[in-house]
């Protein structure tokens, strides 16, 4: 039995407009496992941002409630890299930790070993600007993963990244993910990303968004991602999410 670390209850996001009230997400229910590495997927504009946003407490719900350990950390990893040009690589690592005044010595020989073992430490008194988009998406990480998050939240962190990069960042990512053994919640649009990294994947509805259905996505030979959109089993579930997806082409 995994230990279930977060519980979303019948949660409801509304927004008042000008032209009235907006349901944006319509009675939600999931549980978050220990360890997995969940994915949401849905239409564009369907609440998947609006979600992670409300499990930072970055917005507020309307109805429901979130049930989860008063000691849970959750760190947030929004779409762009989000680093700061006029910071070194090492400053931008250790952002996080003096936001949150808990840089000490040990927090940041955390972040030093980090940066050694993703080969970035030899950048870090160079600055963003002399980084290719993957290496900042991993420098990205590693402050998230500094202030020792409990659960990572992943807004679409591949978005920014041309093709080719994109499936060598998410295996660097991915690698990195596991071998920390943190759990994620992620959305993404692209449902070949998704189906390669997911333990889960939970499809939306268009808005306003419920739960369409969720896959347990078990590949005959799981690996990393770029590997696992080779499995035999990869084609069979792309055909039965994309129908499930509201897409209007």
């Amino acid at each position: 039995m995994k230990n279930k670390i977060l519980r979303i209850n019948n949660l409801v996001k509304n927004y008042n407009t000008m032209r009235g009230e907006i349901n944006a997400i319509k009675e939600i229910s999931f549980d978050v496992n220990e360890g997995e590495f969940l994915v949401i997927v849905g239409s564009s504009g369907c609440g998947k941002s609006t979600l992670l946003s409300i499990l930072s407490d970055l917005e507020t719900l309307t109805e429901g409630n979130i049930l989860k350990n008063d000691s849970l950390k959750i760190g947030y990893m929004l779409q762009e890299d989000a680093l700061l040009p006029w910071l070194t690589i090492y400053e931008n690592a250790i952002l996080g930790l003096k936001i949150k005044k808990i840089d000490t010595q040990e927090n940041i020989d955390e972040v030093i070993r980090l940066l050694k073992l993703y080969n970035l430490y030899d950048f870090k008194d160079k600055y963003p600007k002399n980084l290719s988009g993957g290496m900042k998406q991993r420098v990205a990480l590693i402050r998230t993963l500094a202030i020792k998050p409990d659960l990572l939240l992943l807004d679409e962190p591949f978005s920014a990244l041309d093709y080719q990069s994109r499936l060598a960042v998410s295996d660097d990512v991915y690698k990195i993910i596991k071998k920390e053994k943190k759990t994620v919640i992620m959305v993404t649009h692209d449902l070949a990303e998704a189906i390669s990294m997911a333990d889960r994947i939970i499809v939306l509805s268009k808005r306003p968004a419920t739960i369409k259905k969720i896959y347990d996505i078990k590949l005959e030979h799981k690996g990393t991602p770029i590997n696992n959109r080779k499995d035999g089993k990869f084609s069979k579930y792309y055909d039965m999410i994309w129908r499930d997806l509201d897409v209007n082409i």
